[in-house]
């Protein structure tokens, strides 16, 4: 796998790769703009959150998973005029026997309905498998999340089952419905 600073998946539409400092802006105002759209299907936002502060902390702890090979946060831009639009994480990166990670992502609610995140998403999870070398990435979304659900079933995931209080969010446990993608291929 290259290196953090050399890391760029793009698409038609997209450019994805890794957050850098100057990003802090872009980042700050999107999250800003679409709180109430993000806020109820994560966890709760720290006391300082879309800070100075937050963000530096966020970078440090961002850039050391990724050398650490644990996690890999990527921001999503559209390739036309440079607008962030949102992010996704592989995190929970376990090597081998299970070669594989956790999924999450959000986006801009000024950007929802236009194919961005399953774009994206797809995207991603080929850099996944064939840069990180994963057999298996899994996400969960919580129960009445539409939105999240057809973006994993329109890029090949399937559901697997349901975890009570899987994760907490907005300040609550709750049960979480999972999904599983497979590295495509005839050695599977």
């Amino acid at each position: 796998m290259g290196a953090r600073s050399d890391t760029l998946i793009t698409t038609p539409r997209l450019n994805i790769g890794p957050p850098r400092r100057q990003d802090y802006e872009d980042w700050a105002k999107l999250r800003r703009a679409s709180r109430a759209y993000i806020e109820p299907w994560e966890p709760l936002w720290p006391s300082d959150a879309l800070s100075r502060g937050d963000w530096s902390r966020r970078l440090s702890a961002w850039s050391a998973a990724w050398k650490a090979g644990t996690a890999y946060v990527l921001f999503i831009r559209r390739a036309g005029d440079n607008a962030l639009i949102g992010g996704l994480s592989f995190t929970h990166v376990r090597p081998w026997p299970a070669d594989s990670a956790s999924l999450g992502y959000w986006q801009g609610q000024a950007f929802e309905g236009q194919g961005y995140m399953r774009e994206a998403v797809a995207a991603s999870c080929g850099w996944a498998f064939s840069d990180l070398g994963l057999w298996r990435i899994e996400a969960g979304i919580v129960p009445g999340n539409e939105r999240s659900r057809r973006v994993l079933e329109g890029t090949g995931f399937a559901e697997e089952g349901r975890a009570a209080a899987y994760l907490e969010i907005n300040g609550i446990r709750r049960d979480h419905i999972l999904f599983g993608l497979v590295r495509p291929g005839p050695d599977r």
